[in-house]
């Protein structure tokens, strides 16, 4: 679906505009959005609008990494929107042709950043601030501010695996926070590239209506690096809980097993002593005798509480 919003040289807005009507002189400037286009409609990217076509051939191919290229009469601009899907994060392309008397919005999928804006400016009785750079501004903080919601979420499960409260299985509890790092890396893979991207807009200077809105931009930059810091500081939370479990684990596992020696240690003299006397040999003087049996057994109860003792002032236990 191809929608359009016009704001004409009086300032009044229009949305029922014909295409051909778009380049008449009429309007200002002029927004289209392509709402999850069919083929024919993405067609008229190059037959209405003719942007380049290595432009074209990057909204055509999904999940470009965010990046601006430079046209004669355009910027192009690839962003990305993220979605949580069934405990999954996916990312969705959202690009942008932008020239000084239109913006165009591309996205295969619906955009909920989009339509805020979109509904936003229709509701302006006074659209002389409004410009195209502004339109993108709109659009791009929403799709930052949205960021957010999504990196608190991961925080609180964070702390959820961290304080531990139901006591779950150290397995369960490594599973999860390993599934919590990929989804870290997953928004890394977006927040990182966007950062840059901002940053190449900020110190560009062809973008002449992005330096004159540069305080508006630049807040969007800041709230990126606020967001590479979160994302680089919940993996390193992530990182020391994994340690301090595996530290855990392999501490009680060293307390296990020094249980386990310290009763070997112990029954391996009785089984000497057992081992001895169970060879069923016919001159052994002790077989004979008649408290030979309740020597050996004292023998053994001696040998182990003396080795308890001994473990025990070691502090092996």
């Amino acid at each position: 679906m191809i929608r359009v919003i016009g704001v004409t040289n009086d300032y009044q807005i229009e949305t029922d505009i014909s295409k051909s009507n778009l380049k008449s002189g009429k309007y200002m400037w002029y927004w289209v959005d392509f709402n999850q286009p069919t083929t024919e409609e993405i067609r008229y990217l190059a037959d209405g609008f003719q942007f380049h076509p290595l432009a074209i051939e990057d909204c055509i191919q999904t999940l470009q990494r965010p990046k601006l290229d430079y046209y004669e009469d355009h910027t192009f601009f690839v962003t990305h929107i993220v979605r949580e899907q069934e405990s999954e994060l996916a990312r969705e392309e959202l690009n942008f042709f932008l020239g000084n008397n239109f913006v165009v919005s591309f996205h295969r999928h619906p955009a909920k950043e989009v339509n805020v804006v979109w509904e936003r400016l229709l509701s302006q009785k006074n659209v002389e601030k409004w410009d195209t750079y502004y339109v993108f501004y709109q659009i791009l903080d929403k799709v930052v501010d949205n960021y957010f919601p999504l990196l608190y979420k991961i925080e609180d499960k964070l702390d959820r695996i961290e304080d531990n409260r139901k006591n779950e299985s150290m397995n369960r509890l490594m599973n999860d926070l390993f599934d919590t790092r990929s989804l870290l890396l997953n928004l890394r893979h977006t927040v990182n590239p966007m950062r840059d991207l901002l940053y190449r807009m900020l110190n560009s200077h062809h973008l002449v209506g992005i330096s004159e809105k540069r305080e508006y931009f630049s807040d969007i930059y800041d709230h990126l690096l606020k967001l590479s810091e979160m994302v680089m500081s919940n993996r390193e939370v992530t990182a020391d809980i994994r340690d301090s479990y595996l530290s855990l684990n392999s501490h009680q596992t060293n307390n296990v097993m020094k249980v386990l020696t310290i009763i070997t240690s112990i029954f391996a003299p009785l089984t000497f002593i057992a081992g001895i006397y169970g060879m069923n040999f016919e001159n052994m003087p002790e077989l004979t005798w008649k408290y030979g049996y309740f020597l050996s057994l004292g023998l053994m109860g001696i040998i182990g509480v003396a080795m308890y003792l001994w473990f025990r002032r070691k502090g092996w236990f």
